[in-house]
């Protein structure tokens, strides 16, 4: 099971008990705030794509959505997600629970400068009913990011 993973990912750094699920969905941004009882912004989404044959994370603010003329400029491609099924077999993590941790080898980890108003966030943890606040430092320490972009908008 993926968040059993992504709990074992934080043990490593003794954060496992920072792991926070919930006896109600969060899959979505609005049921992940609902849960938390946060600003459905603070949610942070991971939205996953495929770019050059390759499976790719973005993480965003959850009010934030992917503009595909940003995404062209930074990616050299336009914006293509993942079906439903591709999700789970290509990143590790179904659909209402992918996140940045634990993710499949070759998965490369982006965040959206859509993130960096906030102290923390919180990204699900592998399950459509789990997330883990953290701060942007740690996001990026844990998340093992590739690099900041700059792809979304509405925010």
């Amino acid at each position: 099971m993926s968040i059993e993973r992504v709990k074992a990912y934080f043990k490593r750094f003794d954060m496992e008990d920072r792991v926070l699920e919930f006896e109600v969905s969060s899959a979505t941004v609005e049921l992940a705030a609902a849960a938390l009882n946060c600003e459905p912004q603070r949610i942070a989404k991971t939205l996953s794509f495929m770019l050059g044959g390759q499976a790719i994370l973005i993480c965003t603010a959850g009010d934030a959505k992917i503009d595909n003329h940003k995404y062209k400029e930074r990616f050299g491609t336009k914006a293509k997600m993942l079906s439903f099924e591709e999700v789970e077999a290509l990143t590790g993590h179904a659909v209402g629970g992918v996140c940045p941790f634990a993710v499949k080898e070759g998965v490369e980890v982006y965040l959206d400068v859509s993130l960096k108003r906030f102290v923390t966030v919180y990204p699900a943890c592998g399950s459509a009913n789990s997330a883990i606040e953290l701060t942007i430092p740690e996001l990026e320490k844990y998340s093992g990011y590739k690099e900041w972009v700059d792809v979304c908008k509405g925010y």
